[in-house]
């Protein structure tokens, strides 16, 4: 099989661990019919190799697929909300390869103190500390997580699954390297955390044959009520991520987003 390398001079310390063991956790849920990830071969402290996949265009078919097998790779669950992938004891992170930030693990038990402590309320705060949010926008994230209970609904009562953390459309490879075309997943910010993070960051951006994925998603795992009105509210995070690192036009972005909720 043919290795691709991911390179970075002086990154961050264990962020290609990090990766490599995010991958191999993902890739647990496999025999379950979880959905294809790159092999992992080695890593070290400034590169990653894994498997390099030949892409080809995606399919109905191999879209109802993937949403089927994402649906069992979250299914594998992680033991917490916060949870870093198996054997790794170090530091998380969130972003891209220039500019990862650190993501924040733990032991939390439901979502709402999850996504208020470990995901919105550090990253509004790195963005202060960057100069590319303002404290106006702390308060308007605070007013959000007050609200976290009743924006939730009937989600705050799930479990934590095993989430690729970053599933953008650009995190999701087509290949027909086993001579059918399926979905497989690179560039994962892996850990326990609400399923529908992973479906909300599929909509971010635009992704080909969304509802064929999401009807394959639900033939395996009905989501809860309300789940399309939840969207905006798991955006937050990535969106502030945005602010952090590109700042621009994804501050009001955010501003408006979290208004929207309120």
């Amino acid at each position: 099989m043919a290795k691709y390398r991911k390179s970075r001079m002086w990154a961050p310390q264990g962020f290609f661990e990090c990766e490599g063991r995010g991958l191999q956790w993902l890739a647990q849920a496999q025999d379950r019919g979880g959905t294809r990830v790159v092999d992992v071969y080695e890593w070290g402290k400034d590169y990653l190799d894994i498997e390099r996949v030949e892409s080809c265009s995606p399919t109905v078919q191999a879209a109802r697929e993937f949403g089927a097998s994402l649906a069992r790779t979250h299914d594998a669950g992680a033991e917490y909300f916060g949870s870093a992938p198996d054997g790794y004891t170090g530091t998380c992170y969130f972003g891209p390869l220039q500019d990862p930030v650190p993501m924040d693990t733990g032991t939390w038990t439901d979502p709402a103190t999850y996504y208020a402590q470990g995901r919105l309320l550090p990253m509004v705060q790195l963005g202060i500390r960057r100069g590319t949010l303002k404290q106006g926008d702390l308060e308007l994230t605070v007013r959000v997580i007050d609200r976290l209970p009743d924006l939730l609904g009937r989600a705050a009562d799930d479990k934590p699954a095993r989430v690729h953390g970053d599933l953008w459309s650009g995190n999701v490879m087509w290949t027909a390297d086993s001579g059918h075309c399926e979905a497989v997943l690179i560039d994962p910010a892996a850990h326990g955390g609400h399923r529908e993070e992973d479906l909300a960051m599929l909509h971010l951006f635009g992704m080909s044959y969304l509802s064929d994925i999401m009807e394959g998603y639900q033939s395996v795992h009905p989501l809860k009520a309300g789940w399309q009105d939840r969207i905006t509210l798991w955006q937050l995070y990535p969106i502030a991520g945005h602010c952090v690192f590109f700042g621009g036009g994804y501050v009001s972005e955010y501003r408006s987003m979290c208004r929207s909720l309120l």
